[in-house]
C-alpha cells in the first residue's frame, strides 16, 4: 500500500539538484574543476523539465479519473 502519491516531477527536480550538489562537491574535493556557471543551466534545465513532467502527469491523471470517482465538491456545478 502506498503511503503517498508518486510525483515524478519532484523526482526529476531532486535528481537535477542532487547532480548540482555532486558537481560542487567534486569540485570542492579536488576531483575535477567545475566552472561557477555550469550549475545554472543544470538547475534551470532540471526545474523546467520537472515542470513539464508535472504538467504531463497532471494531464494524464485528470484524463484517467472518471467522473464517478471524483468527490462531489470537485465536480463542476451544472445549470440548475
Amino acid at each position: 500500500m502506498l503511503r503517498h502519491e508518486f510525483q515524478p516531477g519532484r523526482l526529476v527536480a531532486g535528481t537535477f539538484l542532487t547532480l548540482a550538489g555532486v558537481l560542487y562537491a567534486g569540485d570542492a574535493g579536488g576531483l575535477w574543476d567545475t566552472p561557477w556557471f555550469v550549475v545554472i543551466p543544470v538547475v534551470t534545465g532540471g526545474l523546467c523539465l520537472a515542470g513539464a513532467v508535472s504538467f504531463l502527469t497532471r494531464g494524464i491523471r485528470r484524463r484517467r479519473r472518471s467522473p464517478a470517482t471524483e468527490p462531489p465538491s470537485a465536480r463542476p456545478a451544472g445549470p440548475a
